[in-house]
């Protein structure tokens, strides 16, 4: 090589340090119109306009009894423990791999809870491990439709019809106007509560709903969520005045909130047609690597139409699902973890009346791994979180 030459440089395709965030969501101009117009009416406390209208729109959707909005999905369900008069002496059995609001809400009544396993191939409750929870002193079950699949309703349902006692309240936060043979999910327990915090798919900031489908708990569920008390029937012009009637606590959504969450509702079916079009994405651009036995992606149930409410994949282990979440961490992406189960955290021993034994749940949570999932990831995003997600298991698997 004589003075003049320069030896050859290696050029690096530079990397796009864009972060792209678990969750976002999906906001237009209708839904800040809609704020500001509850901003300027003044009407800023719960059961407002906004409010009657969203409420209108769910129940309308669902065929449910009524609606009842909440300041949050937890409130949704606590208000259902309520309904249902859980106390002291009532056991609730719930999948161990789900959130911990779904146990507070009914061990803050004095209930106990029990946890049985899930399905390895939906991980919704599996019929199996419920039926050995089951005796004489259940009072609710509470299932989650995860990721928006929904669970072996099936299954769940021929188990509870040996126990006369027991209720079905569904967890239907992840499945918001997903259906299973025709018929929508959280229609068909006594109860469905559903949420729209802003990792959902329909948002309120925060909020929640609960979905009455027995017109006798309609009337107790309004006063009980208004404080206790018949405003409800006061707004409506049916009494004079509203007093004390029952239990109850502060759990109707402010009307802002309300504003935001009708806009949410109004536009549906396009927040969810741009997740159904992510997820064929991620589908399509995984399923050649998943055939060949390096992760399984998440599986369907027959006689199910699913919204899509998050996307995973299952790696070969614990280590090697944290290499690959902290390499794409790395590259502006946010992968990370999921659920861990219920029967193993530290309240459990307080709150339980017998030990569980929770195999699948245990070992999906050490392995699961959720992509980016949102409406602003477009195809040139999928295919950034899918080429580092990729290179990093080629380090690491």
């Amino acid at each position: 090589m004589t003075a003049s030459e320069t030896p050859p440089v290696a050029v690096q395709k530079p990397r796009d340090q864009r972060r792209i965030s678990q969750t976002q969501p999906d906001i237009s101009e209708v839904e800040t119109g809609y704020v500001q117009q509850a901003l300027e009416s003044g009407w800023l406390s719960g059961g407002g306009p906004f409010a009657t209208r969203a409420a209108a729109l769910l129940t309308a959707a669902f065929g449910c009894s009524d609606v009842v909005l909440t300041t949050s999905g937890t409130d949704a369900l606590e208000l259902s423990a309520l309904l249902l008069d859980c106390g002291p002496g009532d056991t609730v059995v719930l999948p161990s791999f789900t959130f911990a609001s779904v146990a507070t809400a009914f061990v803050r009544t004095g209930a106990r809870v029990r946890f049985a396993d899930i399905e390895r191939e939906t991980l919704g409750i599996d019929p199996i491990s419920l039926a050995e929870q089951m005796d004489n002193s259940v009072k609710a079950v509470v299932p989650v439709h995860y990721g928006g699949m929904a669970f072996d309703l099936p299954g769940v349902l021929g188990v509870l019809d040996g126990f006369e006692r027991a209720e079905l309240v569904e967890d239907n936060a992840h499945g918001l106007f997903g259906s299973f043979e025709g018929k929508p999910l959280g229609t068909f327990g006594r109860l469905g509560a559903t949420s729209f915090h802003a990792t959902k798919n329909l948002v309120a900031g925060e909020g929640g709903a609960l979905l009455v489908n027995d017109s006798s708990l309609v009337k107790r569920a309004h006063v009980m969520a208004d404080k206790g008390t018949d405003r409800q029937e006061f707004l409506q012009g049916t009494v004079d005045k509203y007093t004390w009637r029952d239990t109850g606590s502060s759990f109707i959504l402010a009307e802002p909130l309300a504003a935001l969450l009708t806009a949410q509702l109004e536009r549906r079916d396009s927040i969810h047609a741009k997740r159904v079009a992510l997820y064929d994405r991620y589908t399509t651009l995984l399923t050649p690597e998943s055939k060949a036995g390096r992760f399984d992606l998440p599986g369907s149930r027959d006689g199910c139409d699913p919204v899509r409410h998050l996307f995973y994949v299952l790696l070969e282990s614990e280590t090697v699902r944290d290499l690959v979440a902290a390499d794409m961490q790395a590259e502006g992406i946010v992968a990370t973890f999921h659920y861990l189960p219920l029967h193993a955290a530290p309240a459990a021993a307080r709150f339980t009346d017998s030990p569980a034994r929770c195999p699948v749940a245990d070992d999906v949570s050490r392995r699961l791994l959720r992509l980016p999932f949102h409406t602003g990831i477009d195809v040139e995003g999928s295919e950034r979180v899918v080429e580092a997600f990729l290179s990093a298991l080629e380090r690491h698997g």
